[in-house]
């Protein structure tokens, strides 16, 4: 309390300095000061979930080796006189087999164990995603507590989001996940905001992140925001992570969601495939299955997610990035070969999609030019 107190009185409420932790400590702190004060800072608990049944080992490991390491560096660094995190495996039961019996996971704690946590990592789930929420169906109550009685924060991997969506701590809010799993989680819970296309996703002490290992990237966020972006640059390093990624546009295949029961709308999803090559409008895929245009593109988007238009140009984008992979095609010929005549629209709409622009994925991607 006394060396809050001589800080306070030294910058003041209105320091403007850089890098305050005014919420923490009840006055604003320059970044000089938050390494001389962190050795105060509570100790936080922070729970990583073991799901039953069927997830990925690797979010798991990768969030309990993160958070240790950062335990290990700000004690080395003197930071600290002891670890700024107390890590908990999480679990349902004394033991989760993953992998077809490959891997078994031990929980350090149950549920019950655990009365009070700081932050909870719901890790990645997959497989049957209605079985995986039922056999994991017992986390949400518990979840919902600590937010509402203890405001934990929480932070799914993945399609963790699954997970967290089922606490409806998510409804009337924005997430991320796998833009595998978009069109999926999109379905089941539309009264979310699915940012299909970042990497990093935060509102108001819940976060998200997009597909597979991105969930580094929002172990890093976590870093940063408890231990300082020192923390964060030198676990960036040590683990070699990608500092600052937030799109995941550039990694999306896109190959339509056809899970579905109209087929009219299937065949006209077929025929938009099938024809990438030509100018096709959404007036005459409607009149082409004698649906009004209103109607076509109503039931268009609740079958797909995509509106018609969304659809005709991700089609056409994804036959351009194949080409762009694999040909020694110039860009005009994939932007002719896959109906653009406009190099400017043709462009804009590339970018939009994949978050580069056609030269730039072609030299990222083109195995021709890579062996050159």
């Amino acid at each position: 309390m006394f060396v809050l107190k001589i800080v306070s009185q030294t910058y003041g409420a209105n320091c403007g300095l850089k890098g305050c932790v005014s919420d923490t400590l009840g006055g604003c702190l320059g970044q000089a000061n938050m390494i001389f004060l962190s050795k105060y800072y509570k100790m936080k608990h922070i729970s990583i979930l073991v799901p039953v049944g069927e997830s990925v080992l690797s979010s798991i490991v990768g969030a309990y080796k993160v958070f240790s390491k950062v335990n290990e560096y700000l004690i080395r660094s003197g930071q600290r006189d002891d670890n700024a995190f107390e890590i908990d495996l999480v679990g349902l039961k004394e033991e989760t087999s993953l992998y077809n019996g490959a891997f078994t996971v031990r929980p350090t704690k149950l549920i019950n164990e655990v009365e009070k946590t700081d932050l909870i990592i719901i890790t990645t789930i997959i497989g049957d995603m209605e079985l995986e929420l039922k056999n994991n169906a017992a986390f949400i109550p518990w979840i919902k507590e600590q937010r509402v009685k203890n405001n934990a924060e929480v932070a799914s991997l993945c399609t963790g989001a699954f997970l967290l969506a089922e606490t409806g701590l998510l409804n009337g809010k924005s997430c991320a996940t796998h833009w595998v799993a978009a069109d999926t989680f999109r379905q089941m819970y539309p009264q979310i905001e699915l940012l299909g296309e970042k990497v990093i996703s935060e509102d108001n002490g819940i976060y998200s992140s997009g597909g597979a290992y991105s969930f580094l990237n929002l172990l890093l966020h976590l870093v940063n925001k408890y231990s300082g972006r020192e923390a964060a640059i030198w676990c960036s390093k040590m683990f070699e992570i990608d500092f600052d990624r937030n799109d995941q546009n550039l990694f999306v295949i896109f190959n339509g969601q056809k899970d579905h029961a109209d087929e009219s709308i299937k065949k006209a999803q077929l025929f938009i495939e099938n024809n990438f090559g030509e100018k096709i409008s959404v007036e005459d895929l409607a009149n082409m299955f004698a649906i009004s245009r209103r109607n076509f593109v109503r039931r268009f988007k609740k079958a797909t997610t995509n509106t018609p238009l969304e659809y005709i140009q991700r089609v056409k984008i994804e036959a351009a990035k194949k080409s762009l992979e694999s040909s020694t095609n110039n860009v005009n010929d994939v932007m002719y070969h896959v109906g653009y005549n406009d190099t400017k629209a043709f462009r804009n709409t590339f970018r939009k999609y994949t978050g580069l622009s056609p030269a730039d994925y072609r030299s990222k991607y083109n195995r021709e030019l890579a062996m050159a």
